[in-house]
């Protein structure tokens, strides 16, 4: 069985003006021809198979949304080639958007005044979803959230927590063989994104709806994707499962301290002394990510503990964030 989305070795070139300054300079560039070409996305290639939920990663800048507006026939790339359920996307867009669901963070894909109910009926038109395919997807939704409170509500009135939910569901709502989730959870709080990580999760699993995920958050990435592609400005740095890419770093630990006064401008006093190591704080603790290949963690922490008065200390293995933190400086070697 063929994959759901092939892409075989594509790139997106973007053609663009060498602006000057000042008023002469716009003046001067409504006639200029002096542009350079920028290549967004550079030779990537992946297959992605039925049902899976697949980590989409990258800085901005890097190239992912130039790489959804592709699948999603948005754009056309320069060369390569590009199938989603079998359909070039940008040749059979209507055919490729019946087929697709897709979910921006803060852009509601439902109509502002109406309640949701009638935006699900209006959705219900437009893909021409039997009666029965309807009724089942809200009989599946009415199991998985409760979201009788919200059918009937407004979509202006909703909390944004309430509206990226609405929108999931609406993304799905034609049964969809792709969704594309492009930073569903941000700025939502510890209690919603974890209703909506457990949402999409189960529909996947019940739909066998493949997702395509981009995301800062990398709490979406854990809980999710077993598979993450990672890119940087264009080129694609690595495609295989979380627990892979952490055997790269198998000899890093964070080793994580509490001291007296304010953390941020300790952790400073920190990194100065500890300058091969990377440190951070937030508001209960100071980070440190120690390669024990240089060093071993007892010998870290005893260097801290003449210089400093620890109240607590935790040593964990490395996160995920810090993992693609390390790729996008280092690169996968």
């Amino acid at each position: 069985m063929s994959p759901i989305i092939e892409i075989k070795n594509v790139t997106k070139e973007f053609k663009v003006l060498n602006r000057r300054e000042g008023l002469r300079g716009s003046l001067k560039d409504l006639f200029s021809r002096d542009y350079r070409t920028v290549r967004a996305v550079d030779n990537i290639s992946m297959d992605i198979e039925q049902g899976e939920i697949v980590g989409y990663l990258g800085p901005n800048g890097a190239g992912k949304s130039t790489t959804i507006k592709m699948m999603t026939g948005v754009l056309e790339p320069t060369s390569g080639e590009i199938l989603v359920g079998g359909n070039v996307p940008y040749q059979n867009r209507t055919k490729n958007a019946q087929e697709i669901g897709v979910v921006f963070g803060q852009r509601s894909q439902l109509w502002w005044a109406l309640p949701l109910v009638e935006s699900f009926r209006l959705l219900k038109d437009i893909y021409q979803i039997s009666d029965a395919d309807y009724d089942n997807m809200l009989a599946l939704y009415q199991s998985l959230v409760d979201i009788e409170p919200l059918l009937h509500k407004p979509v202006r009135q909703m909390s944004l927590g309430q509206r990226t939910l609405s929108d999931i569901l609406a993304a799905f709502l034609h049964d969809p063989k792709i969704v594309f989730l492009d930073e569903p959870t941000i700025g939502l709080d510890v209690s919603m994104k974890s209703k909506i990580r457990t949402l999409i999760h189960a529909l996947n699993r019940e739909k066998k709806t493949t997702v395509i995920l981009t995301t800062h958050d990398m709490g979406d990435v854990d809980a999710l994707c077993r598979r993450i592609v990672i890119i940087d400005k264009g080129k694609m740095l690595y495609d295989n499962d979380i627990e892979h890419l952490k055997g790269f770093f198998g000899s890093y630990r964070t080793l994580k301290i509490r001291v007296d006064g304010d953390l941020k401008t300790q952790a400073d006093v920190i990194q100065n002394a500890l300058r091969d190591f990377s440190v951070s704080a937030d508001d209960e603790w100071i980070s440190i990510l120690v390669d024990e290949e240089k060093a071993k963690v007892i010998d870290v922490l005893g260097q801290l503990q003449r210089s400093f008065s620890l109240r607590d200390m935790q040593l964990e293995e490395i996160s995920t964030e810090e993992v693609i933190k390390k790729i996008y400086e280092e690169g996968v070697q």
